[in-house]
């Protein structure tokens, strides 16, 4: 509820205006981003899905990838059949790096790949994190979604020093901002006091476009091309391209 999936798909088709070659990986069993790119997974075999790829180490992965509208802009889908891979990583050699060792056969037709995880931090986020070079954080901007975000960083650092040393917080993206409302004002400012380095300067502000978007399945880069909504998704693109990312 803090705008992952909302910021993964709109990141996505912003960095695709741009040029780059984008995989997006729907890697929560709700298959939000799935939705929201058009495609009710649920429905979908499970041969042609995310789970497929991450339990069948001989799986064509380049065969499951689905097209958006969008040019540029591929994903993998997931439906609720990915929930049952949570047990079966866990109790399996290696199964940490199971999504890593599914990614690799893709990573040469991509210049980005953006992970949407789930909310817990179990082994589907865990495998998220060791496949991945750079984490964005979205947090929304009330209270205890910073305290929240001090337990989130304590689990990155444990990632990053006993399964993927390369991994770096490239940053905290501010989301569902209402500068209407003094709490979010203070909790704004405490996110750039404590994390100065690591915040964007680009804010996600609240807007019912958002919403509007999952409902016709489509980014809102091309839904309201012109609202502030696409504008701030699109100054974020820019912004993680000069810190590093996305190059």
């Amino acid at each position: 509820g803090v705008g992952k999936t909302t910021t993964t798909i709109n990141l996505g088709a912003a960095l695709a205006e741009l040029g780059r070659r984008v995989l997006l990986v729907d890697f929560d069993p709700q298959g939000g981003l799935s939705l929201g790119l058009g495609v009710n997974a649920h429905s979908l075999p499970l041969e042609n899905t995310v789970y497929y790829a991450l339990m069948t180490p001989d799986a064509k992965v380049d065969e499951i990838v689905l097209k958006s509208a969008v040019a540029g802009l591929d994903f993998l889908p997931a439906n609720r059949d990915l929930g049952t891979a949570e047990t079966t990583l866990g109790a399996e050699i290696g199964g940490q790096q199971y999504l890593k060792r599914a990614l690799a056969r893709l990573k040469n037709e991509y210049d980005v790949i953006l992970i949407d995880c789930q909310p817990t931090m179990g082994q589907l986020t865990i495998n998220a994190l060791v496949a991945s070079d750079e984490v964005i954080v979205p947090l929304q901007c009330e209270y205890f979604a910073l305290h929240g975000f001090i337990e989130l960083k304590g689990n990155l650092d444990k990632v990053k020093n006993f399964l993927n040393p390369d991994l770096r917080l490239i940053g905290i993206l501010a989301t569902m901002y209402d500068k209407k409302t003094l709490h979010n004002r203070e909790v704004l400012t405490a996110i750039a006091e404590k994390f100065p380095d690591e915040t964007f300067d680009t804010i996600i502000s609240k807007t019912i476009r958002f919403a509007e978007t999952t409902v016709v399945g489509e980014p809102i880069t091309t839904y309201a091309s012109s609202s502030n909504g696409a504008a701030s998704y699109r100054r974020l693109a820019r912004e993680l391209i000069a810190r590093g990312g996305a190059r």
